[in-house]
């Protein structure tokens, strides 16, 4: 998360510009070469995961991380959550860190919220999955036993 919330604020260019840091992140997945126009959001989770040493879905497509990790049943801070877009059933999503929940709301840390790295609330009911890195395919990448759940502001219930 430390690395993630350390590039808050980056955004899309305008218009006949192009954020470079963004085209860092794409080159973290299948968009390699890519510029800042196009849905980025897997994207910079890609990028923040690498720079941890944790491998990613190297895909930009938000729905591939529902196939990344392990699903967790109740959600933790700085797990992923994967997000449904328009249709459940459709390819398009969006994906970012967990933060907490508010309400009706879940609150995501991630890129291409509002076209730039911020915080951004979205309904709980689009929610398709919370992940959280297998340990045992990240065996020396630091990852350790879970955390604790994370409900409504109290991370023990």
């Amino acid at each position: 998360m430390t690395a993630a919330f350390g590039e808050r604020g980056i955004r899309r260019s305008p218009a006949g510009q192009t954020n470079p840091r963004i085209v860092e992140y794409n080159y973290h997945t299948n968009l390699r070469g890519y510029d800042d126009k196009i849905s980025w959001c897997s994207s910079f989770m890609n990028w923040c995961l690498a720079q941890v040493g944790i491998a990613g879905t190297g895909s930009a497509l938000a729905r591939s991380w529902l196939e990344w990790g392990i699903p967790l049943e109740s959600p933790v801070p700085g797990c992923i959550a994967v997000l449904t877009r328009d249709d459940p059933n459709s390819w398009k999503g969006h994906v970012g860190f967990f933060l907490r929940i508010e309400g009706d709301s879940v609150v995501l840390f991630g890129g291409n919220q509002l076209e730039e790295v911020r915080e951004h609330y979205y309904p709980v009911t689009s929610i398709l999955s919370y992940r959280w890195p297998d340990s045992n395919a990240e065996a020396g990448a630091g990852i350790g036993s879970l955390p604790q759940p994370y409900f409504n502001g109290d991370p023990a219930r």
